[in-house]
């Protein structure tokens, strides 16, 4: 998207159909109460991040189809269209094809959302985004604010959980029982 049509299109409200239209951008663009708000470049700390996460995740739960890790995918629901940094899909519930492969479209909320703070992002916005999860399908959503090394843990209908503690473990969902990892264990892929 050209950035006058970027500017152009932030003044201006549009449909969710119309949104849906528009080519891709790099970074992401999400739909959002009528607005287009591109995502920030993702930076050293949030790239390695959710890479090791996405792996991490993978690891423990794709072999035995349980759920599946997606970075940056675009899934639409509710009237908005948004991509979170990671979105977990149990095996059931990840869109497929006629031919039984993967969709290129996922109009559902993931089962988990992650996102990683960068710098110049207002974590009011990604709480938002992650709230808004919680209200359709999501089972859990975290957020990883990389310069605090704190993980916020937000589960459906229940006090949201801030945990800094390098020892302490954090919360999966069920479905992801076998995951074990710290703070410490997240925070300490920055330093390899």
């Amino acid at each position: 998207m050209r950035r006058s049509q970027m500017v152009r299109t932030a003044l201006k409200s549009i449909t969710l159909v119309e949104f849906l239209k528009l080519p891709e951008t790099k970074p992401a663009s999400e739909y959002i109460d009528g607005q287009i708000i591109q995502k920030p470049m993702p930076q050293g700390k949030h790239s390695t991040i959710r890479g090791e996460m996405i792996c991490t995740v993978n690891l423990t739960v794709k072999p035995k189809r349980i759920a599946r890790a997606f970075p940056e995918l675009r899934c639409t629901f509710g009237r908005k269209s948004i991509v979170p940094d990671i979105s977990v899909f149990t095996w059931q519930r990840i869109p497929r094809d006629k031919n039984g492969k993967v969709a290129n479209v996922f109009q559902a909320a993931p089962d988990w959302t992650i996102e990683i703070l960068s710098p110049d992002q207002r974590q009011t916005k990604v709480t938002k985004n992650i709230l808004h999860c919680l209200n359709y399908e999501t089972q859990m959503g975290w957020l990883i604010d990389p310069e605090e090394q704190t993980v916020f843990v937000y589960i459906r209908n229940q006090q949201p959980v801030m945990l800094d503690e390098l020892e302490a473990l954090l919360p999966v969902p069920d479905f992801a029982s076998e995951l074990r990892l710290t703070v410490g264990d997240l925070f300490s892929w920055l330093l390899e």
